[in-house]
């Protein structure tokens, strides 16, 4: 299990909006260079979306697919990567003063990354984690400066 968290400085609100706009998944999820709805309304359970990941000439898509969700708290997904298999990520936002301390964990659950889920592998998603937690970040804090309402 890869667990990373942090401190984020913006409301856990502004943080909530980022992750409840189905159209920027791409803006904060590593390598997923395009998302766009596939089903229901994100973030309502059971909704989900489609991603490209492309890397050079090659690219996969995936889908993804909400689980749980205690809005504007708690969202769990479960990620689709074809023959990698599924993983789940929750994601927490708690509020930490004025700014927003969020959670992720991460766990293969299906398919190739759950038969070979190792240390090794939580290694690697702990540097993605990291990498994928400083562009939420951004994202989010380039938005609340800017005075941009994401709507929820």
């Amino acid at each position: 299990m890869a667990v990373r968290h942090r401190l984020i400085h913006a409301a856990p609100d502004e943080v909530w909006a980022v992750l409840a706009d189905a159209s920027r998944y791409a803006d904060w999820v590593v390598g997923t260079s395009r998302s766009r709805p596939a089903h229901g309304q994100w973030p309502a359970v059971g909704s989900s979306l489609e991603y490209t990941v492309r890397l050079g000439p090659w690219s996969a898509s995936g889908t993804t697919v909400v689980r749980r969700v205690e809005a504007p708290a708690e969202l769990e997904l479960e990620v689709n990567s074809g023959p990698l298999g599924t993983a789940r990520v929750a994601i927490e936002v708690r509020s930490w003063g004025e700014e927003a301390l969020v959670i992720v964990d991460e766990h293969p659950l299906r398919g190739l990354g759950g038969a070979l889920h190792n240390a090794a592998l939580d290694a690697l998603l702990q540097l993605r984690h990291r990498e994928m937690l400083a562009t939420l970040a951004k994202v989010v804090e380039e938005a609340a400066g800017a005075g941009e309402h994401v709507k929820a």
